[in-house]
C-alpha cells in the first residue's frame, strides 16, 4: 500500500520558491531547503527531484503565476497605451519598494546568477522574457492601430526597449537605495511613446 504524502506539495513548492527568491540558488543548500520546508530530504527528492530540479519547478511556478497577471494588464479592452504606462510605472514602483530591493525579480535574478552557465535555467529565462516582450509588442501594435501611438514608431523596437528597461529597473532597484534612478528612467522611456 502506497503511503500518502504528509505535506502539501503545492505549499512546499511555494515555500521553496520564496527561499530561493530571497537567497538565490547557490546560497541555498539542500539542508536549508529541508529546514525551511520542514520536510525530510528523501520526501523532497521523491516529490521534486534534486535541488536543481526543484529550482526549475519554482521557475515554472513563478512564470505560471506572474505571466497571467501581465497578460491581464496589457490586454484589457480599450486604450492600450495607458496599460503599457501603468505596467512600466508598476515595475518602477515595485523596484523602489523595500521588499523588491531585497528580492528583486525571480527570473531576472536567475538570469544574472544561473543563465550564463545553466542551459535549462537560461531556456526558462528566455521563454519568460519572450513572453513579456510579445505582450508589450501586442499592446503597442494595438495602441498604434487605435491612433494612440504615432505611425512613425516601431512597436517591435519600442517593446524591446521597454522590456530591457523593465529588466534593468529590476536590477537597479534591487541594488540602489535611490528610487529616483528607476523612476526617472521609467519616465524618460515612457516619453518615447508620445
Amino acid at each position: 500500500m502506497a503511503r500518502t504524502k504528509e505535506f502539501d506539495p503545492d505549499a512546499a513548492l511555494q515555500a521553496a520558491l520564496e527561499l530561493f527568491w530571497r537567497r538565490g540558488y547557490e546560497a541555498t543548500s539542500m539542508t536549508d531547503i529541508v529546514e525551511h520546508l520542514g520536510i525530510g530530504r528523501a520526501s523532497i527528492y521523491a516529490t521534486f527531484g534534486n535541488k536543481h530540479e526543484l529550482y526549475l519547478k519554482d521557475m515554472d511556478r513563478y512564470a505560471e503565476t506572474r505571466d497571467p497577471l501581465l497578460l491581464a494588464e496589457l490586454s484589457q479592452p480599450g486604450p492600450a497605451l495607458p496599460a503599457v504606462r501603468a505596467l512600466v510605472h508598476r515595475f518602477a514602483r515595485e523596484a523602489a519598494s523595500a521588499e523588491a530591493r531585497l528580492n528583486g525579480c525571480f527570473i531576472t535574478n536567475t538570469a544574472a546568477e544561473l543563465a550564463p552557465h545553466d542551459p535549462a535555467a537560461a531556456r526558462r529565462v528566455e521563454i519568460s522574457w519572450e513572453h513579456i516582450e510579445t505582450l508589450l509588442h501586442s499592446a503597442l501594435v494595438r495602441a498604434q492601430a487605435q491612433g494612440e501611438l504615432p505611425e512613425d514608431r516601431d512597436p517591435r523596437a519600442l517593446a524591446r526597449m521597454l522590456f530591457v528597461l523593465l529588466q534593468g529597473v529590476r536590477i537597479v532597484g534591487k541594488a540602489s537605495s535611490d528610487p529616483a534612478r528607476v523612476q526617472d528612467a521609467a519616465e524618460q522611456a515612457l516619453a518615447l511613446l508620445n
